[in-house]
């Protein structure tokens, strides 16, 4: 296991390693408030806990926020590398032959100037706009540089997309791929593509810092994750976010420019994004209490399954989805059914992705991320407050990615409208009205 740019506590050092250039910190520490810890930040004082601790033989308190990377404790300090972190350059390492779009390319200059000054970028770009391919030369220009690049993003499954895709492009370059349970684990890479969970291992590590989806569940939310983008990377360095749905705040100071942002308002394949339809589907919940869904439902999944048109269901809770999977399975016994607890996510995800599912019932967690050419998507429910602006623009944004199918159905059941649905429908038909202005896509 390689130490340079981490920071990994003592218990987990079972290798020598040169004490010239680390420092040891108390990973807990006493405040004003009253525990504080170091490497998460954490001071919620119900997120802290006691217990007789062998290590020490005393009654020793601990950090239960982020115990899944291993257990901060006060007599378990963190040991950060603060030597050099040894670098490599690689001459032209991009091997992508493909065209960026002209709202692509400007996006990707303003990345390249960005990196080139240590500076922060929003990167505002629809779903489906090519975000990745935008990084590509910045990228590129970093690792000619010899400088470290991470791209971190909120969900294991962007990272196990984005992984494989960067490898293809960058075919010289030693990458690694961290998340729970990741074989990458500790490996030193010049590229990247963690969690921003795993960030927490790292100490001052990165030159060039990339959040995708950063106002995805958890990095939206939880303040641990951007104390750790922040501790992982330079003082020195460039921050690069890229959303489809940046929040309101961050929208008000890209108006006012207090944010230095780029826009991409339309896809690369120059199709509008398709605008979801919303169907009333009355109490569904009651239906169900009878083990019956409403009509309107019903006849949308048979169509599919007649049309041989595969499809995302989009459902608000596990145990829901967990009753009506069985359902389903009598209309057709591939239907499946996937969520965050599921051992077999991966496995099914990729099945559907090979078209062996024609019907993937799931929760919020696949509403990014993850890309199939030609699809339509359902959400039943939709009025349910999981289902926020964000959510449902990245869900309407499954649909019509590929230039060979850049259409499909976006359905909203409800049991009646919200704020965030007619939001988010008219944040799809601001985007396209922004991007015919500019004359970015041809109808």
């Amino acid at each position: 296991m390689h130490f340079a740019g981490k920071q990994l506590l003592t218990s987990e050092l079972s290798f020598p390693y040169d004490k010239q250039h680390v420092q040891i910190v108390d990973s807990i520490i006493k405040t004003k408030r009253g525990y504080m810890c170091v490497r998460c930040n954490n001071d919620d004082q119900q997120l802290f806990a006691s217990f007789p601790c062998a290590r020490c033989g005393r009654i020793c308190t601990y950090c239960r926020k982020c115990i899944t990377m291993g257990r901060c404790s006060e007599c378990n300090p963190l040991v950060i590398w603060t030597g050099p972190t040894p670098s490599i350059s690689f001459s032209s390492p991009l091997q992508w032959n493909g065209q960026l779009s002209p709202a692509q390319q400007l996006a990707s200059d303003e990345v390249c100037h960005a990196i080139d000054r240590n500076e922060s970028l929003l990167v505002w770009a629809v779903c489906g706009a090519g975000k990745t391919e935008v990084l590509f030369a910045g990228i590129d220009m970093a690792l000619s540089q010899g400088k470290r690049v991470c791209l971190a993003a909120p969900r294991t499954d962007v990272v196990l997309e984005l992984a494989p895709r960067l490898a293809n492009v960058f075919p010289s370059v030693d990458i690694a791929a961290l998340y729970g349970g990741s074989q990458d684990r500790g490996k030193l890479a010049s590229l990247t593509v963690s969690t921003t969970h795993q960030l927490l291992r790292y100490y001052r590590a990165f030159d060039v810092m990339i959040v995708d989806e950063v106002d995805a569940f958890p990095y939206s939310v939880d303040s641990m994750l951007s104390y750790a983008v922040e501790r992982a990377r330079k003082p020195n360095s460039s921050l690069i976010y890229l959303t489809a749905t940046p929040n309101e705040q961050w929208q008000r100071e890209v108006k006012s420019g207090q944010r230095k942002a780029v826009t991409i308002p339309a896809r690369y394949h120059r199709h509008p994004l398709p605008v979801p339809t919303f169907e009333w589907c009355g109490n569904w919940q009651k239906k169900w209490r009878h083990k019956r869904l409403p009509s309107c439902v019903v006849r949308w999944v048979n169509e599919h399954l007649e049309r041989n048109k595969q499809a995302f269901l989009f459902v608000p809770h596990i145990d829901f989805l967990q009753q009506v999977v069985p359902y389903l399975q009598q209309f057709h016994p591939r239907i499946e059914g996937v969520h965050a607890e599921d051992p077999k996510r991966k496995e099914k995800v990729l099945a559907f992705r090979r078209g062996q599912i024609p019907l993937l019932v799931t929760t919020t967690i696949l509403e990014r991320g993850v890309t199939v050419p030609n699809i339509d998507v359902a959400v039943l429910g939709a009025e349910q407050p999981i289902f926020t602006e964000s959510a449902l623009v990245q869900i309407a944004g499954r649909v019509g990615r590929s230039a060979q199918y850049p259409t499909g159905d976006v359905r909203f059941f409800h049991f009646g409208k919200t704020k965030a649905m007619v939001s988010a429908k008219r944040h799809i038909i601001r985007m396209n009205d922004e991007a015919r202005k500019r004359g970015l896509i041809d109808k």
